[in-house]
Formats: structure tokens, C-alpha cells, sequence
């Protein structure tokens, strides 16, 4: 798909209010660019496919984000500090009921069928996060950069660093709060007025104007419409597409009132969802589960119709486009290196072990596109571009290739570091859209360049120590393979270390022990660990075993196997669930060191939470509390976590201290 028809399909969605077929899309496509026909219908159920920005209806017919919200209401609720300084900050605000291709800055809101007037404020950067947050907390600057140019150079300035202050455009709400007597609590019910636009008609609306009864029976509904989408389509390309099919799921319960404001529902009422780590990422997830990891590297593209090179490639686990293979040839002339074994070794590097048939494919495909590209490619014009794209192809080649090494299970997947195909398919993404996006003949501006450069040391950086990661992984999985067959008596094999992680945290211990302890004694140093009591049920889920007598309902006969019973079943990873709301997942992994005959924690991070909070949602809650200026959520706070609460410390002997007591 060209360009230019990708931004008539676009428009189309833009401007479609009624279901529609593939045909329909494709001629409005063809309207503007009538090339590659042949595969048109396949690419465009292609993006709706990879991209989830439309609705199914039947097997034939699809439904545009506009199509299913244009007719809807929702809530926003201003802040206190958005009525101390008479002022709405748009932000995540209007999720999912804007159109996701138009910035938050460039939202328009009426009153009483006048536009507001927009202002500017100044403030830390940190003090307009939570406004964005909806999208992701590692979006958040991004947006606010993006506000205006002043803002992308600070950002630019010290990559890694955020500035001391920055200014957004917010809404002038003085007249409309003096008019309307608004109240803390009072909320705004928030109406489309034009989508493609993204403009909003806002009414007041008191605090106590719906039913706590019906709010709650909303906030039910809407909890099951999150769980029933991350069950369908998963983490999916971004929070924002998330939240949307949450509501395609939850259909008119809870896309019609009455209803809390989503940032409301998310970061106050819910205690069963939340913000959980997705790689470099964030999504919202089950409150205390991770999001499982990828087997492979999954690209953008899930290629419903590809073409006989991407085929071929994908055949290999090489999710890479047409598009792809071109950036690769121009890199090739601006390096002016144009050996086709060279430049096909970049794209399939070796390890992947393509046959002679498609080596020769994928060279002749190659050598078309350089006959096709020489003539117009000028290395002047390549001068800014050229560097920055050869940096994203060789990492674009050292992600596939590392991708390629681990998928043949050299080393064994629970001794990875966490979600390691999740954060490769992420960078192979990031470096595949540069590459797609580069263009000789348009060229970035000098802070468009400056931001991609600056993003690209970043992701070098995230490859380089998670390879290191990766290297280290595959040393003790050397070396346990080597003291696996070595004499009974070495005291290694009797020795094996657990990685405790208390999902939806940052909070994890690495305990080494004996592997003739039962999950019973297992039970005692989880609980020791992380300082809880023990008055709470408890369960141990085996998700992946076969065997029949890990059934995770036969408590007495499961706290009677010992790890070295679990290792020998290859049953390397499960879960200890304790209360409601806590859950602890649990890796077995090799010990190398030589010199352990007792209980010891060899690591850790973060502080033990209180098992009275209930679960990580509410304990990231009380953290941020600590720091706020709300006198009274503070004190809610400290009262719940202790006045002398650190999330990051961590006292290792002390912790060794209490296991020695085992």
C-alpha cells in the first residue's frame, strides 16, 4: 500500500458511518492511487487486522471507530488543580472517544455552542504526566513534546532527562466555572460534535447526578468488558486501542451513562485492573498478572496477503515488509556497498538457515530492486538521512539475528530476562518503521532527525544491556548443563535458586535453595520473604504442567512435591497465589554458587508490601500518595503503608536474617 492510499483509507474510516466491505475501502484507496490492485483488499484486512482500528460486524463487514462512537456521551471530572488555576487539560481526557489520529492539543471544546479559548501552562513536566497517563506512562513526554516546538527541543536537549519546565495548551475554564457555580466533584457530560475534527460539546453536571447503585453496576460491566477484551485481542498495538475494544466488547452498558469518567474507573474505583509492564511498554492487564511473552519476534504486520518475498520471509519468522527489503538496497548505496550476499545477510542473516532456493529468491528479488533504485537514488540528497537509516538497519539486523539464536532453544526460556521477545519484537518494530518512513525526497526537519536520532541511541542502549542480560543467561545455562552431568555429589545439583516476582510490581527476591524442599517449605520462605503473615488463603496454579497430579485444586498432594520433583518435569515456572489480591510468580533456575548449604537471598528489589493493600493497583496508589501535597491522601497513605514507607529499599540481611530462622 502506498502512502497515499493508506491516507485515503484513512479519511475514508474518517467520513464512514455505516458497516462497509473491503471493497468499499479499497475503491476508495484506488481513488487517489491505483497501484498494486492486486493486493490491495489483502493489505487493508492486513492493517484492520495488525492494528485492531476497526470493528468487526460479520464475516464480511467492518465498522470504523467513528462509526461506533459518534453518537456517544461520556465524562470528564477536573482535577483540583484544573480548578485552582481555571484551566481543563485535555490530555488522555477523551480516550476512546476521539479520534486516535488527532493530538490531544488540537482537540476543540464548545460551551453553549461556543468554542473555549485555549491559554498556556507552565509547569514541571511531572505535574501534567497524569493527564497522559491513559496512554501509557512512557508516552506521556512524548505528548507533551509534541505539544509545541519549544517543548520537542527541551525534550531533545539531554535525551533521558526531562527539563525543568515545560508549557501546554490547556482550556481557558475561568468564564465556564464562574457561569456554571462548578463545584469539586461536579463533572462535565461530554458530547461528539465533529469526530475527524475531534470537538466536543461539554455540559455540567452536579456530583451527585447519577445513582451510586448504577455507577457501581457500570464500573461491573465495564470490568468485564476489559477482561473479555484482553482474553480476544490481548495487549494489543497500544493502550488506546485496548480501552476502544473494551468498549466494542462492553457494547451500550458501558458506552451509554450513566458512568465514571474512564480515568476515574482506571485510577480510583478498579481494584481488578491495571497498568502493567508490556516490554518497554506499558498496557492495562489483570491486576497482578503479567502479560505473557511472545515465542518469536511478532512484527507489525500479521500478513493476510503478502507478496511472494514477504511470504517467503515470514515463512522464516521474518515479519518484515516489501518497504523493509527497499530501505535495506538503499542503505546498500549509501554505503556504497551493493554485494548481494552482503545485503541479503543483513535482511536474513545466517542463522536463519534459508535453503539455496531462497537464498536466490531473496538475492534476484534484490538485485530488481537495486537496477530499480540506482537511477534515482542520489547520495546528496542521503546526506541527513542516509546515517540515521544505516543505524536502524543494523539494529534492525542484530535484533532478528539474536531473535533467530534464542528462538532454537539454546538456552532455556525460563532463565530469560523478562518479556525478552516482547522487547526484541518492540525494537524490530521501532527500526522497521523507520526504515519504512525514510525518504530521500522528504526530508525530516532538524528536530525530527535530532528526536529520531536521540530515540535511536535509546533503543541501542535497551538492545545492548538486554543482550548482556541474554549472554549472562546463557552462562549459567552453560554451566548448569555442565554440572548436570557431573557426580551426584556435587553439591550444585542439590542446590537451586528461585526468582520470586510479585506480579504487577517491580518487586522480586532471588532466593537460593535446597531442591529437596517442599512447596510446603516454599510457602514459609515466600511469606518470610516478603514479610506476610501467612492469615491469608493461599493456592499454587501449574499452568503448564501435564502431569495429572499437579492439579492446582489437590492442595495436600501438591505441597508434598519437592523442587527437585518439579525439575525433573521440566516444570520450571508457576504461581503462588495469596489472597485476593497478591499473586507471586515463581522461576526455578540454576545455582551457580558453589558455596551454598543453607537458605539465602542472593537479590532483591523494592520494598515488601503490606498484605492489607489490596493489590498492586492500590499500592502504586498509596506510593504516589506519599509524595502528593494532598494532606489528606498522604495521611491515607502513611497510615497504610507506615510513615517511614520506601518502595525502593530493599535490606538484604536483614531478609537473610529472618530466612536463617527457617
Amino acid at each position: 500500500m502506498t502512502n497515499e492510499q493508506e491516507d485515503a483509507l484513512y479519511d475514508f474510516l474518517d467520513s464512514t458511518k455505516e458497516p462497509f466491505t473491503l471493497k468499499d475501502a479499497a475503491f476508495a484507496c484506488k481513488s487517489v492511487d491505483s497501484a498494486r490492485m492486486g493486493h490491495l483488499k489483502g493489505e487493508i484486512a492486513d492493517i484492520f487486522i495488525s492494528r485492531r482500528i476497526v470493528f468487526p460486524v460479520n464475516n464480511t463487514k467492518w465498522l470504523s471507530r467513528y462509526g461506533y462512537f459518534y453518537d456517544s456521551k461520556f465524562i470528564i471530572s477536573p482535577s483540583r488543580l484544573e480548578l485552582v488555576n481555571g484551566i481543563l487539560i485535555a490530555g488522555h481526557r477523551c480516550v476512546p472517544f476521539a479520534n486516535p489520529f488527532v493530538m490531544p492539543h488540537d482537540y476543540h471544546f464548545f460551551w453553549k455552542d461556543k468554542e473555549i479559548e485555549s491559554t498556556t501552562t507552565e509547569g514541571a513536566p511531572e505535574e501534567f504526566y497524569p493527564f497522559f497517563s491513559i496512554f501509557g506512562e512512557e508516552y506521556a513526554p512524548q505528548y507533551i513534546a509534541r505539544d509545541n516546538s519549544e517543548n520537542e527541543m527541551a525534550f531533545n536537549q539531554i535525551p533521558g532527562e526531562d527539563p525543568n519546565e515545560v508549557s501546554i495548551k490547556t482550556l481557558d475554564m475561568r468564564k465556564v466555572y464562574r457561569e456554571s457555580f462548578f463545584e469539586p466533584g461536579d463533572m462535565f457530560l461530554v458530547t461528539i460534535r465533529d469526530w475527524k475534527n475531534a470537538a466536543f460539546d461539554l455540559q455540567r453536571i452536579k456530583k451527585d447526578f447519577y445513582p451510586q447503585a448504577k455507577l457501581e453496576q457500570w464500573q461491573k460491566n465495564a470490568e468485564a468488558a476489559f477482561f473479555r477484551s484482553f482474553e480476544s485481542v490481548g495487549p494489543t498495538l497500544t493502550t488506546e486501542v485496548q480501552i476502544a475494544w473494551s468498549y466494542y466488547f462492553g457494547g451500550e452498558e458501558i458506552k451509554s451513562l450513566p458512568a465514571y469518567s474512564l480515568e476515574t474507573l482506571l485510577f480510583e474505583k478498579t481494584d481488578k485492573i491495571c497498568i502493567t509492564a508490556f516490554g518497554l511498554e506499558s498496557r492495562f492487564w489483570f491486576a497482578g498478572k503479567e502479560i505473557p511473552d511472545y515465542n518469536q519476534i511478532e512484527g507489525l504486520r500479521t500478513q493476510t496477503d503478502e507478496t511472494p518475498i514477504e511470504r517467503m520471509l515470514i515463512s522464516h519468522n521474518i515479519p518484515i515488509s516489501e518497504y523493509v527489503i527497499q530501505a535495506y538496497v538503499k542503505d546498500a548505496l549509501f554505503r556504497n556497498d551493493t554485494n548481494i550476499k552482503s545485503i541479503a545477510e543483513r535482511i536474513a542473516p545466517p542463522s536463519y538457515n534459508l535453503n539455496l532456493w531462497n537464498q536466490d529468491f531473496l538475492s534476484a528479488y534484490i538485485v530488481n530492486e537495486i537496477n530499480d533504485t540506482a537511477h534515482r537514488y542520489s547520495i546528496f540528497k542521503d546526506q541527513k538521512t542516509g546515517p540515521v537509516r544505516q543505524q536502524a538497519a543494523e539494529l534492525h539486523t542484530a535484533v532478528i539475528t539474536l531473535a533467530a539464536r534464542l528462538s532454537k532453544g539454546e538456552i532455556d526460556r525460563s532463565l530469560l530476562p523478562k518479556h525478552t521477545f516482547i522487547v526484541l519484537s518492540q525494537i524490530q518494530v521501532y527500526c522497521a518503521g523507520i526504515l519504512e518512513d525514510i525518504d530521500i525526497e522528504s526530508i525530516p526537519t532538524e528536530v525530527e532527525l535530532n528526536a529520531i536520532e536521540n530515540s535511536m541511541e535509546n533503543m541501542i542502549d535497551i538492545f545492548e544491556e538486554l543482550r548482556e542480560l541474554i549472554d549472562k543467561s546463557r552462562e549459567h545455562f552453560r554451566r548448569n548443563n555442565i554440572f548436570l552431568v557431573k557426580d551426584d555429589t556435587d553439591k550444585k545439583k542439590s542446590v537451586r535458586t528461585i526468582q520470586l516476582s510479585i506480579g504487577g510490581t517491580d518487586i522480586w527476591r532471588r532466593i537460593n535453595i535446597p531442591v529437596k524442599i517442599k512447596l510446603s517449605e516454599l510457602k514459609k520462605i515466600i511469606l518470610v520473604a516478603f514479610k506476610w503473615s501467612g492469615l491469608l488463603g493461599y493456592r499454587w496454579f501449574f499452568e503448564y504442567s501435564k502431569d495429572p497430579s499437579f492439579k492446582n485444586d489437590n492442595l495436600n498432594l501438591l505441597e508434598s512435591k519437592t523442587i527437585s520433583a518439579l525439575v525433573s518435569l521440566c516444570i520450571n515456572e508457576f504461581t503462588f497465589e495469596y489472597g485476593r489480591h497478591w499473586t507471586v510468580k515463581i522461576i526455578i533456575q540454576p545455582c551457580t554458587d558453589t558455596n551454598v548449604d543453607k537458605i539465602i537471598c542472593a537479590a532483591g528489589e523494592g520494598a515488601s508490601p503490606p498484605e492489607t493493600i489490596e493489590g498492586p493497583l492500590r499500592l502504586r496508589r498509596f506510593v504516589n500518595a506519599l509524595s502528593c501535597d494532598n494532606v489528606n491522601e498522604k495521611a491515607i497513605a502513611e497510615k497504610e503503608l507506615g510513615a517511614d514507607f520506601n518502595s525502593q529499599s530493599f535490606n538484604i540481611d536483614e531478609c537473610n536474617k529472618i530466612l536463617g530462622s527457617i
